[in-house]
């Protein structure tokens, strides 16, 4: 829930900025996605062996929060430096993906395990159900 909220948030101040047609959501949402993961969105999609789902629907819990770290970033980023207009909203989503790279990054080092997976949502919870058989 608090992820679809953080998503709206992004989503109202690129309206609110400038960022109009849909194709430049895709651009500036994929810029955010790479710089988090660095992978792009569809090569993220086929890791998990996705075609027509939403990958965010798919994502594992730590995908999922590094995901929102990413997009809170960059609604920050947009409103204190009052970004206006395409060019500078890719830059502010770049910007907030970095941030989320960086803390995936030292995650990733300190915890031995990579984030970007080709596990999906719903398989964690049937394995998590048939452990407890």
């Amino acid at each position: 829930m608090r992820g679809i909220a953080i998503r709206e948030q992004l989503t109202n101040e690129w309206e609110k900025r400038g960022v109009k047609e849909q194709k430049e959501y895709a651009i500036l949402t994929a810029e955010i996605s790479e710089a988090t993961f660095g992978v792009k969105p569809s090569k993220h999609k086929k890791l998990k062996n996705l075609e027509r789902e939403n990958l965010r629907d798919h994502m594992t819990d730590l995908e999922l929060i590094f995901s929102m770290l990413g997009e809170a970033s960059t609604t920050e980023i947009a409103v204190e430096r009052d970004v206006q207009g395409f060019v500078e909203n890719q830059k502010a989503a770049r910007t907030g993906g970095t941030i989320a790279g960086n803390a995936r990054k030292e995650l990733e080092e300190k915890s031995g395990r990579k984030v970007v997976s080709s596990s999906i949502f719903f398989n964690s919870a049937i394995d998590n159900d048939l452990d407890e058989d």
